[in-house]
This record gives structure tokens, sequence and C-alpha cells, in this order.
């Protein structure tokens, strides 16, 4: 069928327009960034996540000529924060530091704001944090094998606490229990402070915990390190051996953290990001810095890698979910 003459300017007129808004936009690609670059931590100041953003942040401003701010957006387990980055526009110019959390939390929720796997462009991991089994003082046990045949010849006798149901300090002992053939009770306190209490009164057994927070845990003694849950041995605790090293490989767990953008965001965007935090990780200085928050730089940023370790944690957790019988509410 013929076109009208009007109809014809107007698809002429659209793909002037069109062609106009792609040249547009690749001038803004290739100029990025011209103004300020929102990075959206969804945590509180000076959690691991808080302090390793910030240091990433920093180092970013300089290379790029723009200041790279931090925004925290705490609440209800990172799904606030981690909501805004999900919504934002894919222009490079909001972007945030997401954690194993950013995971789980929507897997807990019956009316998640976000899909987990299709809202995130994953853009770079920035490092992986061990955590550490403490045991109470009244445990007596020398080593993790110990603490191991103690707990299997106690089933459902010992208890272990967290910071709250679906938390990191709660799933990671899911999963070592259930590898080491442990039967545990799960107690979840509100606040680091309660469960640091009860620990010392050995009214909970024992605890696994990411290594920052560890750490001033055990510095009086009363308080033991058995065994940390990443592949190699953590720096801050050189003595004590990992979950592999006892023949537990199933057990590795470690708290993911790195850097996502909103979904569908331009590939020329997600590499030049990439390069610049790759850029801030191989630097010495940022190696001293993460190693104050328990972790360290990653070596493999490769955004398909980072994607493919995203996806294997979903698939992780949301099982684990199931299996320890907690569902979304």
């Amino acid at each position: 069928m013929r076109q009208s003459a009007s109809v014809q300017r107007f698809t002429q007129v659209a793909c002037i327009a069109a062609g106009l808004m792609s040249a547009g936009l690749a001038v803004a690609q290739a100029n990025f960034p011209v103004r300020p670059i929102r990075m959206v931590v969804p945590g509180s100041p000076a959690t691991g996540m808080d302090n390793m953003g910030r240091v990433v942040s920093r180092a970013m401003s300089e290379a790029v000529g723009q200041q790279v701010v931090i925004d925290n957006r705490a609440g209800a387990g990172s799904l606030i924060g981690s909501g805004i980055v999900a919504s934002a526009a894919p222009d490079g110019y909001t972007i945030g530091v997401a954690s194993t959390s950013t995971i789980v939390a929507p897997l807990l929720q019956a009316k998640p704001p976000y899909d987990p796997l299709k809202d995130f462009t994953r853009i770079a991991l920035l490092s992986s944090i061990t955590s550490v089994l403490v045991v109470a003082p009244d445990v007596p046990v020398k080593n993790v094998q110990e603490f191991i045949q103690y707990a299997r010849a106690r089933p459902g006798q010992l208890n272990f606490a967290s910071i709250g149901s679906g938390s990191a300090a709660h799933l990671t002992p899911e999963i070592f229990n259930r590898a080491a053939g442990i039967k545990a009770v799960h107690v979840p306190f509100k606040a680091v402070a309660n469960v640091l209490t009860e620990l010392r009164a050995s009214r909970v057994h024992y605890l696994m915990f990411i290594s920052p927070a560890s750490l001033p845990m055990l510095a009086d003694g009363k308080l033991r390190a058995l065994v940390v849950t990443s592949p190699k041995r953590f720096a801050g605790l050189p003595d004590v051996p990992t979950v592999s090293e006892i023949g537990l490989p199933n057990a590795e767990v470690e708290t993911m953290i790195g850097v996502v953008g909103p979904p569908k965001m331009p590939s020329a965007l997600v590499k030049r990001l990439h390069a610049e935090i790759v850029g801030v990780l191989k630097s010495p200085d940022t190696a001293t810095q993460f190693a104050r928050y328990g972790g360290e730089p990653a070596v493999d940023t490769n955004p398909d890698k980072f994607n493919a370790q995203w996806v294997a944690e979903h698939k992780l957790y949301r099982e684990l979910l199931g299996e320890i019988g907690l569902k979304p509410q």
C-alpha cells in the first residue's frame, strides 16, 4: 500500500530524530562522566559495604574528574538502597554497592521491590569477605574438629546466634552445619551488642560472623576463633584454618561485595566504570585499606564472572531458604 506524503514525512522526521538521539547518546557516553556520580550504599555508615564503597568512591573521584558521592540508604535488609539503584536511569550516574544481602533480601519478601537477577547490571566485584566461627568460653573444645564432634554428640542442644533471620550471620552457619552434620538451634538477636553479651556469658554457644566484626570480639581472648569460611586463610587470623583444610569444602561461603548499576546499562558505560574500578582495586593503597575491613581487593573482576557468581549465589540461597523453612513474608 502506498504511503501518503504526510506519513512519509512523519517517518522521515522520526528516523532523523532517532538518529540524532543515538548520536547524542554516543557523544554523552564518550564524554562520561560530565557530572557527579551517585554511589548508593544500602547500609549504614561504617559498615563493610560503606567502608569499601568509600575507598573506591574517593579514588574514582580523582580518576574520572567528577565526584563519586556516597549516598547511604539503609533499611529493610538492603531493599531500600538496592531498590533505588534497580529503578534508576541506566545512564551511569547512579550505581550502587551491593552485597550478598542484595540477593537474599528479596527472596524473603512475598512482593519484593526488585528482582536480583533481572534488575541490576553487574559491573565489578570489589571483595569477598570471610566469616569466622567463634565459640563461647564454656564450650570445651580446642579446635574446630573437636567442636564438630562435640556438636554432633549433642543434636539440638547447642544454639548459634545471628543478627536476624536471613542475615549472613544466620545463613552462613546453616551452610556450615549442613556440611558438618550438626543440628543446632538458631537464636536471632536485634543487635551485635546483644549477641556479644550472650556469647560471652555462654548462653549461646557459637556464632559465625564476618571477619571485620569478629576481630574485635576476639581481642581479649575470652572468645575463640576456630575456622574461617574462605577458600584461603584470613590474614587477620593466620593461624585459623579454612573449612576446606578441615575437609568441609561445601562449607565455603563468603560475603560478596561489588558494584552494580540499573538494568540495561549500555556496554560502553559498563566497560568505562569497570575499568575505573579495576584501576582502584589494583592500587596498593586500596589493598591496605581493604585489609582494615577484613577483605582483599578482588583479583578477577570480569563482569561476566561477577555475573556468574551472582547467579550462583542466588541459586544457593534460594534453595537454602527453602531447606530451612524460611518463607517469604
